[in-house]
């Protein structure tokens, strides 16, 4: 029978099953299929594995396009503190289905968002959700999550394209004003309107005319509302690539970092805070917001928390009983580390001391500390002081002074954070100067990305906040190799861990993860063991037994205190003191 026959014989839903056949069999001819089956089968066959359905499910996975992002979903989310913020998820069509791939949320760190009511944070995180579920998932549509350097490339044209279009509104509405605008702060007044009291710091001093006035503070960096859409989106599509390549978070953004991934790794040193002091503190004292422990010997992230938690406990201990140290009323904050009410900045090294005397541990050797000062937050402009305690007012060659007075005592001092403002660069550079390598100062670059940064700084933290993208985060840990610090110290969107898995695959040196209370936190230094102990078993972790570190460099002195006069006595009797 020939072919022109086969009609005749055939009805017509033979007919058309007939050439459905043969349009398969071409359509799968062309698509390699029975080539690719006939391998696969040959395989299973050698192999014969216990799963045959999973061995075929793996192999054809293997084969299908790569995911593509579908897109965006942002939500309102609650921080650690109760607080309002943003959730980025990331979907994309995996195998012609719609996946929930990835979440992340980052800090919403504004400046002087401390003193701002909650309508600002309110419209911060309504608008960064409308540009998530908008105009950015329009954008994404498509991309491949694992492009991360293209997709920040585009999420920093959106946010330029925002900037531009804010300052051209900003300008149409300012000849229509009937006084020019405002400047975001007040200049400083003469010294010779301070104002006097009992308790004043300047209580018997003359006042000199000629005084240097302190320089005024630089504008701030263009801030548009919704920033933290941009970080945001960053790090969910960071973390989707991650599990499209089906690979440690950590070994993705080394991928990114460095066109050779690194055979070996190393995990930073964590700096803990200790204690808690600074303006939102029970007591007097305002210039150390921080004292952080940094580790030495190269010790693993277990045994450094371990012995933070047992310092930590004594210092407690100490505080509760109100000892010669003068401290009590102790109180943990969201930060995660305990307050007390301090009056003077001798005070917490001094019940550090009193409180590794009693564990046999000696400041220098077993660790060092690190003073977070958070300066710029304690400026004074009418007045033109720092108000490092209550009624005590410094200038800002006065506070060099200080510190170096501090110093010389506390030689397990090993770092000052933002000692003084960015715009007091003579300081910056003095200070520097005459402690040379006994001491490393360190600059807050959060509100300052592309600025450059103080003199006399060597350190810098970077934290992963507002418009900051991953790609940010490599850019400059890559120009300023071993010499970065990331601070997880804004408010805590979330319990996520990713952030261990970025200073890992940044290759940072140190990172402060807050202090040793809190799911958010300790979810953080958690995930950091388990890196360290996988990177372990792996035998590819870089030991730092025996490294000394780049930024904080050994002391040969030990002894924490001595016993000379408060650094605030002298304009204020030890008020205060217990």
């Amino acid at each position: 029978m020939s072919h022109r026959d086969l009609p005749n014989r055939l009805s017509a839903d033979q007919l058309d099953l007939h050439r459905r056949r043969s349009a398969a069999a071409e359509f799968y001819r062309v698509h390699r299929v029975p080539e690719l089956l006939e391998t696969v089968l040959d395989q299973m066959f050698q192999l014969q594995p216990a799963d045959l359905h999973g061995y075929l499910a793996e192999h054809f996975l293997q084969l299908s396009s790569p995911p593509r992002i579908s897109r965006l979903r942002g939500t309102e989310v609650f921080d650690a503190a109760g607080r309002l913020s943003v959730q980025a998820h990331v979907s994309c069509i995996v195998c012609n289905n719609e996946k929930r791939m990835s979440s992340a949320a980052v800090s919403s760190c504004v400046a002087g968002q401390e003193t701002s009511g909650d309508r600002r944070r309110v419209d911060h995180v309504r608008t960064a959700v409308q540009w998530i579920n908008g105009p950015l998932s329009d954008l994404l549509r498509g991309q491949n999550p694992c492009d991360q350097s293209d997709v920040d490339r585009k999420l920093r044209a959106f946010f330029r394209a925002g900037l531009e279009e804010q300052e051209e509104l900003r300008n149409l509405k300012r000849p229509d004003s009937g006084s020019p605008e405002q400047p975001d702060t007040l200049p400083p007044s003469p010294p010779s309107t301070l104002r006097t009291s009992k308790r004043s710091a300047d209580r018997g001093k003359k006042i000199n005319p000629s005084e240097k006035p302190v320089p005024p503070a630089e504008p701030a960096e263009p801030e548009l509302c919704g920033s933290t859409a941009i970080g945001s989106v960053s790090l969910a599509v960071l973390k989707t690539g991650a599990t499209v390549k089906s690979i440690p978070l950590y070994r993705h953004i080394a991928a990114l970092k460095n066109s050779d991934p690194p055979a070996r790794f190393q995990v930073p040193v964590c700096l803990v805070p200790l204690l808690r002091c600074g303006k939102t503190s029970p007591g007097k004292l305002s210039l150390l917001k921080e004292v952080l422990l940094i580790p030495t010997g190269g010790q693993r992230v277990r045994e450094i928390i371990t012995m933070t938690l047992e310092l930590q406990k004594e210092v407690m201990r100490i505080m509760n009983t109100s000892t010669k140290a003068g401290a009590a009323q102790v109180v943990v904050r969201e930060a995660g580390a305990p307050a007390a009410s301090l009056e003077r900045p001798e005070q917490p090294l001094d019940v550090i001391a009193e409180a590794c005397s009693g564990l046999g541990l000696a400041p220098g050797t077993h660790f060092r500390l690190a003073l977070n000062c958070a300066a710029p937050e304690l400026m004074d402009y009418a007045k033109g002081k720092y108000e490092v305690c209550t009624g005590v007012l410094k200038t800002p060659e006065e506070l060099v002074d200080l510190y170096q007075s501090l110093l010389s005592r506390y030689p397990a001092v090993a770092s000052l954070i933002d000692p003084f403002r960015r715009e007091d660069s003579d300081q910056w550079e003095k200070l520097n100067s005459t402690m040379g390598n006994s001491c490393s100062l360190i600059a807050d670059m959060t509100y300052k990305l592309q600025a450059p940064p103080p003199p006399g700084a060597r350190g810098f933290v970077l934290k992963h906040c507002n418009q900051t993208t991953v790609s940010d985060l490599i850019q400059i840990t890559t120009e300023q190799p071993g010499s970065v610090l990331m601070g997880i110290t804004c408010d805590e969107p979330c319990s996520d861990a990713s952030w261990s898995d970025m200073v890992v695959g940044l290759g940072l040196d140190y990172v402060s993860l807050g202090g040793l209370s809190g799911a958010e936190r300790i979810c953080k230094y958690n995930r950091l063991m388990a890196i360290e102990e996988e990177l372990a078993e792996q035998g590819i972790l870089v030991s730092r037994q025996g490294l000394r570190p780049p930024l904080f460099p050994e002391n040969p002195e030990e002894q924490l205190v001595s016993a000379e006069p408060s650094v605030c006595d002298g304009e204020q009797n030890a008020a205060g003191a217990v």
